[in-house]
């Protein structure tokens, strides 16, 4: 069973475009890249030429005499003559880029060549791409995949127009029914807990409970720490695991902001900075930065030694809970003390999956503290994360003062309806997916 992929219109539209170059797809283990891959290839290619140099290392050797495509394509048929390439018809599929990720440098000769088209798909490969990100530059496209965000868990749900149904009731601010409500909910919390890897997903769905999902995502987790210790070149791989498995604690905190000492006692920045830097090229999880000051331009103005660490799928993040804490959530689907770290990494999660930046702002010796903003052409919007229905002050402090010209309005997500009252947007913690689509269209 293939579940729909929103980068499924994004291939069909690349085989279709004028001009197509090589295309890398990048993203974390585990998310889905392979399989929508060869879905889109046996349905939109008489001919699909698949190389995995993980499962197939005998195919490491296509390089050795140089990187064009006439020379490549002659030694994957002289190892594989079982292999057809029929000009206009073929996709070549280059699979676990990171083993052998000189296969870039190549993507120059297939672009100029033109007759067959290629797609090349793996992890870990911005780690890499510092070896080689000079070669081919022009000639290829990156595309990053994450796991499964909610709006394509609504589609694996069978619900394929719902995501248009909370649009709208966002941009009209019109609650949603008590019916509404409580299947939107329910669909929701599933999601957090199971998070966006297709196998944890379909297992969901096939067996019509978690039954089985704690086991995949733990499996993929081993597997995150396996590729540190095989690919964190030059890096005290330790320390990367270290840096990863704290941050359910950290997120546990009521200050969010990463701290070092949490790691280890007494360790300084400068010993783990390189581990961070590793484990966000790697796609395992986002950070978000802290904000010197609640204005725009955003990227330029962050300060680096402050910021969040979230997991960049919040069902690994269930994963590596407490068995009390995972135990009452598969069988009472109730988030508990977890919930205000839960649902924060859910909306990092989801503005990511968006094309959003990550940023917040703790202004010093002050309580003041805003979770996320986003933007508009000329507005900044502070959003805040509750995990109750208290008064938003920070919020209000934010919109109301003149300090912050630029702040004319909020939103704030939490367990409420949608509602609208001086200058604060009210919506449900599942509206979070939409919030660009939402700003974009207000």
């Amino acid at each position: 069973m293939y579940l729909s992929r929103k980068i499924d219109d994004y291939l069909h539209a690349w085989k279709s475009s004028d001009n197509k170059k090589p295309l890398i797809i990048k993203g974390a283990r585990q998310v889905g890249k392979t399989k929508s891959i060869l879905e889109f290839s046996h349905a939109s290619y008489e001919n699909t030429v698949y190389i995995n140099f993980v499962i197939e290392p005998k195919f490491m050797t296509i390089l050795s005499d140089g990187y064009s495509a006439e020379s490549i394509i002659k030694n994957i048929s002289l190892i594989e003559p079982s292999f057809r390439f029929i000009p206009g018809k073929t996709l070549i599929i280059f699979d676990e880029l990171q083993q052998n990720p000189d296969i870039a440098t190549s993507l120059k000769s297939f672009c100029i060549d033109s007759r067959f088209d290629v797609i090349c798909s793996g992890s870990l490969l911005e780690t890499h791409y510092k070896k080689i990100h000079s070669n081919s530059v022009g000639y290829k496209i990156d595309y990053e995949m994450h796991s499964m965000d909610f709006e394509e868990f609504l589609w694996a749900m069978k619900y394929h127009d719902l995501s248009e149904s909370i649009l709208k009731k966002m941009l009209l601010c019109t609650p949603f029914s008590i019916t509404e409500m409580s299947v939107i909910k329910n669909l929701f919390t599933e999601y957090c807990i199971l998070g966006g890897m297709p196998e944890v997903v379909l297992n969901f769905i096939e067996k019509k409970s978690f039954s089985g999902t704690l086991e995949i995502q733990k499996q993929i987790q081993l597997g995150y720490e396996e590729d540190i210790r095989k690919y964190a070149e030059s890096l005290d791989q330790t320390k990367i695991v270290s840096v990863y498995r704290s941050i359910p604690a950290q997120l546990g905190k009521e200050n969010k902001k990463f701290q070092f000492s949490k790691v280890k006692n007494g360790a300084r920045s400068r010993e783990y900075s390189g581990c961070i830097e590793w484990l966000l090229d790697s796609g395992i999880i986002n950070a978000c930065y802290c904000l010197n000051y609640p204005e725009l331009p955003l990227k330029g103005n962050i300060d680096t030694s402050k910021f969040k660490l979230y997991f960049s799928d919040t069902g690994l993040l269930v994963s590596a809970l407490d068995e009390q804490a995972q135990d009452n959530l598969r069988a009472n689907r109730n988030l508990g003390v977890y919930k205000g770290a839960l649902y924060e990494n859910f909306v990092s999660e989801a503005f990511v999956k968006q094309g959003l930046g990550l940023y917040y702002y703790k202004r010093e010796n002050s309580t003041l503290e805003e979770d996320f903003f986003a933007r508009t052409a000329d507005e900044l919007i502070p959003i805040e994360v509750k995990a109750n229905s208290n008064a938003s002050k920070t919020l209000r402090t934010l919109i109301e003062s003149s300090r912050y010209p630029e702040i004319k309005r909020g939103i704030k997500l939490s367990d409420q309806n949608v509602g609208n009252s001086d200058k604060i947007l009210t919506f449900p913690y599942f509206c979070c997916f939409l919030i660009k689509r939402f700003l974009n269209q207000f």
